[in-house]
């Protein structure tokens, strides 16, 4: 068996998902993902590299007229076409995948920090792109504040470190900062053309989905302030205050990503 065979069976045994895991928590994380990756993408024509079970490429459906999702894991894949039936979808490693299309928009959204090679899947990506096509790419911030926290508390030995969590159930194989990030995207042969941080993290992801969860977020209590003329929705605008305090912010933030374009 080839050691991409054995990647293939790898993949398949990992639970994690994004609506299953922490999921009150993952859907604001995942809309603001989708946000972010909407004010820097181009064109009509997406691929989606790796789409898990397509909730967020669902979302991109809205604003994409051709997209293409690929994930290694068939259960991940079956429920993309449930989602989206009327879209294409392979079930095959990004290593492994080829296509004669070439797209404006490629996303490799917290993909890195599973794969074998990062610079081989990033030149891979890259391959797909029109000329003047973007690639995005999100991944875990291991110095978000609270890893930074963790580590002052005692909990973590230092930021990079994985958790039992990070290892078993989602399949972590390394941990990035901006540094980092954006050397693997130069040492592809690629232009880093931005990078910044998404949501603003206090806590860690199962304490932020309890505060979602059970916070004091009724007017008069925790975050809603007394005497507002008109009463809002305080659990979205703390999600939607995160996103707009990490564009600041991006090393405290949960997720960092780049925008990088390819070499003329």
């Amino acid at each position: 068996m080839t050691k991409l065979s054995q990647e293939k069976e790898r993949q398949e045994e990992f639970p994690w998902q994004r609506g299953t895991f922490h999921a009150e928590y993952n859907a604001f994380l995942a809309h603001y993902k989708v946000v972010s990756c909407l004010e820097h993408a181009k064109g009509k024509s997406l691929l989606d590299l790796a789409c898990g079970d397509g909730l967020m490429t669902e979302m991109f459906s809205h604003h994409f007229e051709n997209i293409v999702g690929v994930d290694a894991s068939s259960k991940h894949v079956g429920e993309a076409r449930k989602r989206l039936p009327n879209a294409e979808f392979h079930e095959s490693l990004i290593e492994d995948f080829n296509t004669e299309q070439k797209f404006d928009s490629v996303f490799l959204l917290d993909i890195l920090e599973h794969v074998i090679d990062p610079v081989a899947v990033l030149k891979k990506a890259a391959s797909f792109l029109n000329e003047d096509g973007v690639l995005i790419m999100h991944v875990p911030n291991a110095q978000a504040i609270n890893r930074r926290l963790a580590v002052l508390m005692g909990t973590l030995t230092s930021c990079e470190e994985l958790s039992p969590f990070d290892i078993n159930i989602a399949g972590h194989r390394r941990a990035y900062d901006l540094n980092s990030l954006t050397k693997e995207v130069e040492d592809a042969g690629l232009n880093v053309e931005k990078t910044g941080g998404i949501f603003y993290k206090i806590l860690s992801t199962p304490q932020m989905d309890w505060f979602l969860k059970e916070g004091l977020w009724e007017e008069g209590h925790g975050w809603g302030r007394t005497g507002q003329e008109t009463a809002k929705d305080w659990k979205a605008e703390f999600c939607r205050a995160s996103y707009e305090l990490g564009k600041d912010n991006p090393n405290d933030c949960n997720i960092i990503f780049a925008c990088a374009t390819l070499n003329k």
